[in-house]
């Protein structure tokens, strides 16, 4: 029954060990052919242009990754250090002569949305390394396969003239596909029923109110016998006088007429519930949190949807770009770097102070300036952060503040502020900047049992004397 397997893996060594090369790669190379398949077409960019619903994903996803910076990190050993000047920074801030960051960065994201592809066509100086990035339209291109090194080359055709193009010269971003081999899938393609369905029913819901068609869908039932001539007056009469946007009863001269209505309204139909999900299974394919689209969301909704479309959206097309730029783009200029963009993903802010905090008595200036903030050492940043130097915590300031004249002021004022508001149900609590920290907590649980003036002024007495 194995037979053949065995005549398969005959005389290869029973020790297993890594091949020179992926023996995939011919056989694949053969089943491709070099042209782009059906998700690549020019009817994608249609569907963005009548579908406002595809059109709005895509402007948003779009548009909010153009705006998040790129950043070039230098690897030095275990530490990411941001660079502040990089050829690749200054040709991403000018593309080419017609081409602004953004733009490229919004037409490269859209492209990934639509196609499910993206390509960047590199401009070269005498020196071999990008000057110029160019995008080019994913239905122009096709990936031309090879046998060893995966793909060849591209092809971009225009109007029947095809351009031959190094691998060298083409920075080829694609999403995942699960049946192609060399191009990537669009969620375009996956929302395709539901765009043509939300396309249809609007154009049902045009043509209901279009000229000639404001008369329901039936049948105009003549009982008795007419003529000729009758039977051309009655439908004259009818589509003249009952057709066109405004609905209209019909009254007729002649034999005896019945209506028979065999259409169904809107509300039969239940047509703006179909249109709403179809609005969301688009929206959901492209990820874009319906909250963020619903005029009923709540204030609270649409900050969870808003977190939930940069976190689970917005961040993976970003780091997919970035590290294809790390991959393809980088390596021109040499040296171990990095690109990425901003970590726009939500944070929770006390946490990351505590953690910080944390951090002061075991990290180095110049450790802490790498991880958490990804500065360049200084000179003075070898030994950790003294308490000067530390964050102050909440009611504490630098020493330098903390002299005897201004305590002994602030607890003159707190002493006034809390004789003013004693018996009072809700009190707004005094807030110390220049008081220790220690001395602020017992006074404040002190007040809480304080139910006389005399008891408030002999807690101030007691802590002028602590000083």
């Amino acid at each position: 029954m194995f037979n053949w397997l065995g005549q398969l893996f005959n005389g290869r060594d029973n020790k297993a060990r890594l091949r020179h090369e992926a023996a995939h790669v011919a056989a694949v190379a053969v089943h491709n052919a070099p042209q782009p398949p059906d998700v690549v077409q020019p009817a994608h960019s249609g569907a963005y242009q009548q579908s406002a619903w595809v059109y709005t994903a895509v402007n948003r996803i779009a548009e909010a990754a153009a705006l998040v910076p790129l950043h070039i990190y230098h690897n030095e050993g275990d530490r990411r250090l941001q660079v502040a000047v990089h050829p690749l920074l200054t040709l991403l801030d000018a593309p080419n002569p017609f081409l602004s960051r953004f733009e490229l960065f919004e037409q490269t994201v859209g492209m990934l949305e639509l196609t499910g592809n993206a390509y960047w066509f590199l401009v070269g100086d005498a020196a071999g390394k990008p000057v110029e990035i160019w995008p080019l339209r994913p239905d122009r291109v096709s990936i031309v396969p090879h046998p060893q090194h995966h793909v060849r080359g591209y092809i971009y055709e225009v109007d029947g003239q095809r351009i031959p193009l190094e691998v060298v010269e083409v920075v080829h971003f694609k999403r995942w596909h699960p049946a192609n081999d060399y191009y990537g899938l669009s969620p375009l393609e996956v929302a395709r029923l539901a765009v043509l369905t939300d396309y249809d029913m609007a154009r049902w819901n045009r043509n209901t109110f279009g000229r000639d068609n404001g008369v329901p869908a039936g049948i105009v039932s003549i009982k008795e016998y007419v003529t000729d001539a009758d039977f051309e007056r009655i439908k004259r009469e009818w589509r003249e006088s009952y057709g066109g946007p405004q609905r209209r009863t019909a009254f007729l001269r002649g034999s005896a007429v019945e209506w028979q209505d065999i259409g169904l309204s809107h509300h039969e139909m239940d047509f703006l519930q179909g249109r709403r999900a179809n609005r969301d299974e688009i929206l959901q394919i492209f990820g874009v949190p319906v909250a963020l689209m619903s005029e009923n969301a709540t204030e609270a909704n649409a900050r969870v949807a808003e977190r939930q479309f940069i976190e689970r959206t917005l961040w993976p097309k970003l780091v997919r770009l970035a590290q294809k730029i790390t991959q393809e783009l980088l390596p021109f200029w040499g040296g171990d770097y990095l690109a990425a963009f901003d970590d726009i993903r939500p944070t929770d802010a006390r946490a990351r102070l505590l953690e910080l905090r944390s951090a002061y008595p075991v990290l180095s200036i110049n450790e802490i300036r790498a991880r958490y903030f990804g500065l360049p050492p200084v000179d003075w940043g070898e030994a950790p952060p003294t308490r000067r130097a530390a964050m102050p915590s909440a009611g504490e300031t630098p020493e330098s503040a903390l002299t005897a004249e201004a305590v002994r002021a602030e607890l003159k004022r707190w002493e006034k502020f809390a004789l003013r508001r004693l018996g009072r149900k809700s009190v707004r609590p005094f807030e110390p900047r220049y008081i220790p920290k220690a001395l602020a907590q017992t006074l404040q649980a002190a007040l809480v049992e304080a139910q006389t003036a005399q008891e408030v002024r002999a807690l101030f007495a007691r802590a002028r004397e602590e000083l």
